[in-house]
């Protein structure tokens, strides 16, 4: 089992030659030249067991299918992804389907629907429920670094941690490393491209308009495809929204920040418990998280797994349980095993990366990757690279970031970067920066996010914003619903943890109520800070 922090850095470094450069048009109708063929698919649904293969994992009553689409809109002549699909169909009378995006950028729809079916099954009185792998992720042509570069992939400690010039050569060789063990999907894996894939997704399940609901960086995903095709909007909810202006230097120190105030929401709870490994005194708790963090880096403990557990793995860790209070106490649990008795499995099992809907852990297999030759066609659960999520997260995100400081411009300012990073947060500021810092090096991003994603003309659509949401700030909510323009309808959350469908039953319920009657809150409603709404 790779490591969760190690993973995240190696994804990050995935294109810095493959990512196409230039800001693409807006989709045109399904009737466009060469792109005929696709639109005139129809899904060919059947049981899931085989296709998921995973333990412990009921899929009785879950359907799985694919669609095809072109490797790149530009050549629909050319190459053809499958990408995965499952839903769960509608119990009574179908108006059609819902189309869900959990997250990431990296998130494979199909799993999760799995694991979490259950908080989406009042959607089932009136929809087929429906999500995807979107491509480069899960079974959809997963993009992976390959396995023994993590050396390569630690940019902002150790011993080269002071020398940024050091730090670009390491990830120049992540860069290769991801490039070797990745297929032609990742010179056509940003939003842009799923956003189209969406539209071929809706025809294909007989929609006339895309009903949607999308989380954390699916909000993004939403909000292209209303830019790009306007006129095929439907309900569409963005639960945790993302940010369509800030570079990912500004989302790095947003997110360090944020997760900083969660970590000390979880440190003044835990120190009320005299099980709390860091004691009962909150400031000395927070000492004594960084002082962990910094033990780790200096002398990793064994896995089990052949691999060996870093503070910047405990950091990845920590970071995911802090996404939902649900997960406090088993985290708690973890830490004290860790603490106590020096035992990573607990903390590991939050292993992960993306600002995504809090996810069960997956079954812990030795995975390797994909032919970079792969034909586009579905690969087995199984063969999913173990550094899947996180090789698609920051590939996604660099192809949909225009921004590329040079490497003088990085030489130059990396200890004052460094240190705003830090002063953001002692915990995690470093990890925060890796992240950013292994965009570098590749290709300009698309700008259409910055440029075109605005003043939508759309149906009204849902927005939920959450006060205490570590890893996507509230005001980026409202900083979104202003762009949009006056299609977007603001529902302020005042709860905590990261989106507010699964933990929130008054967002829930209203969510639901929208996408199923077209029943809409007024413009700044909220939602109490209870649970039971």
């Amino acid at each position: 089992m790779r490591s969760a922090h190690r993973r995240r850095a190696l994804a990050s470094a995935a294109t810095l030659a493959l990512l196409g450069t230039g800001a693409p048009t807006v989709a045109t109708a399904d009737d466009e030249p060469g792109l005929s063929r696709f639109y005139h698919q129809k899904i060919k649904w059947s049981a899931c067991a085989d296709e998921m293969a995973m333990d412990d994992v009921p899929t009785d009553d879950l359907q799985c299918g694919k669609v095809t689409v072109p490797l790149d809109y530009a050549e629909p002549g050319g190459g053809t992804l499958d990408l995965a699909m499952a839903r769960y169909r509608a119990t009574g009378e179908s108006r059609g389907s819902v189309l869900l995006n959990f997250g990431g950028p990296g998130g494979a729809g199909v799993s999760q629907l799995a694991y979490e079916g259950k908080d989406f099954m009042g959607l089932t009185n009136g929809y087929d429920v429906v999500t995807f792998d979107p491509r480069g992720v899960g079974r959809s042509s997963p993009v992976s670094c390959g396995e023994g570069t993590d050396t390569d992939a630690e940019v902002t400690g150790g011993e080269t941690g002071d020398d940024p010039r050091a730090v670009l050569r390491q990830l120049r060789r992540a860069a290769q490393a991801c490039v070797r063990h990745s297929g032609p999907v990742l010179r056509h894996i940003g939003t842009v491209d799923v956003s189209r894939d969406l539209d071929v997704m809706r025809q294909a399940l007989g929609d006339k308009k895309l009903n949607y609901l999308g989380f954390s960086y699916g909000t993004r995903l939403g909000a292209v495809y209303a830019a790009q095709f306007p006129k095929k909007v439907g309900r569409f909810v963005l639960d945790g929204v993302d940010t369509l202006t800030e570079s990912l230097a500004e989302q790095g120190l947003a997110g360090a920040a944020g997760q900083q105030t969660a970590l000390d929401g979880f440190l003044n709870w835990c120190v009320t418990d005299i099980a709390c490994p860091f004691g009962q005194d909150a400031r000395i708790a927070r000492r004594r998280v960084v002082d962990l963090v910094a033990s780790l880096d200096q002398d990793p403990v064994p896995t089990g797994y052949g691999d060996r557990f870093s503070g910047q793995d405990l950091v990845g860790a920590i970071g995911q349980g802090l996404y939902s209070k649900r997960m406090w106490m088993p985290l708690e649990r973890a830490l004290a095993a860790l603490v106590e008795d020096g035992d990573a499995r607990g903390v590991m099992a939050f292993g992960g990366s993306g600002a995504a809907v809090p996810a069960l852990p997956r079954q812990s297999l030795v995975r390797q990757s994909p032919s970079p030759d792969s034909d586009g066609g579905l690969v087995d659960e199984v063969e999913v690279p173990i550094d899947n999520l996180p090789a698609a997260l920051m590939a996604v995100n660099c192809a949909d970031d225009p921004d590329r400081p040079t490497a003088a411009r990085i030489t130059k300012e990396f200890a004052a970067l460094r240190a705003a990073y830090e002063k953001a947060s002692p915990v995690f500021g470093r990890y925060r920066l890796t992240e950013v810092l292994t965009c570098y090096g590749r290709p300009r991003g698309t700008d259409f996010i910055r440029t075109r994603v605005r003043d939508v003309d759309t149906p009204k659509m849902l927005l939920v914003g959450t006060r205490g949401d570590p890893a996507t700030p509230y005001r980026w909510t409202t900083e979104t619903a202003e762009r949009l323009g006056s299609s977007a309808v603001v529902l302020d959350n005042k709860g905590e943890g990261h989106t507010g469908y699964a933990s929130s039953k008054c967002v829930h319920r209203t969510v639901d109520a929208f996408l199923l009657y077209g029943s809409l809150p007024p413009d700044g409603s909220s939602c109490g800070a209870d649970n039971a709404g």
